[in-house]
């Protein structure tokens, strides 16, 4: 117990972890909103749109995350000047959210459009019927029922961000988990067991709750038929 106390009295464990809960809701934010075009690009009637959509999502499910938050230093940062503040760490923070962002909107898209399977073929036709629009019937009848049944993929994919936010140390966030729990390991070497069960516990008590809330919300909001 002296081990855990020594090591939380010597650092922020629970900074590092807010840093973390900080990016996820951010990314989680922007790509939802960037799912959401991009699902609006898959179920358009212009094949254009489809086209680009589809190689966006297949160009990021496929591409590691590393890779990108990496480029987000060297290529958006270093070349192509990209900066979202004069101050170092904040503009780094934004790096990485935004790699986070670009990356996890493919996987908010495909999430929501597995909702959008569950709604059945007849609500479109109807809203046509009707005379409505494409975006009116996206947005009014469509949208809102493929939400309610794409509640646990949602769900799976922020816990899934939750996870990647760990990677911003490769975009130079230096205060996020990963990188603190590197400096700790570096200085503390005999106390690699109790590093360990500290992060792994407190991502744990991060995950649980979002899984738990996701199961209820799943069952809760599921359309009967």
């Amino acid at each position: 117990m002296s081990e855990f106390l020594q090591l939380f009295s010597q650092y922020n464990v629970p900074g590092a972890f807010l840093v973390n809960i900080e990016l996820t809701l951010w990314s989680a934010l922007f790509s939802l909103l960037l799912g959401v075009v991009l699902l609006m690009m898959r179920i358009s009637p212009i094949s254009s749109l489809r086209t680009v959509a589809g190689a966006y999502v297949e160009f990021f499910k496929n591409m590691p995350l590393t890779i990108i938050m990496v480029f987000m230093v060297l290529g958006a940062f270093a070349q192509l000047k990209l900066t979202f503040s004069s101050t170092f760490a904040t503009n780094f923070f934004w790096l990485a959210v935004t790699g986070l962002s670009l990356y996890t909107a493919a996987f908010v898209c495909e999430s929501l459009r597995s909702g959008i399977n569950t709604v059945p073929l007849g609500q479109a036709e109807a809203a046509r019927a009707l005379g409505l629009s494409f975006m009116q019937s996206a947005t009014q009848i469509i949208l809102p029922q493929a939400f309610r049944g794409s509640v646990a993929p949602l769900g799976n994919t922020l816990i899934a961000l939750l996870k990647n936010s760990t990677v911003a140390a490769a975009a130079s966030v230096a205060t996020e988990t990963s990188s603190l729990m590197s400096e700790m390991i570096e200085f503390h070497a005999n106390s690699i067991v109790a590093i360990f069960l500290i992060f792994a516990f407190g991502y744990v008590i991060l995950i649980i709750p979002i899984g738990a809330l996701t199961t209820f919300l799943s069952n809760k909001l599921a359309v009967r038929r």
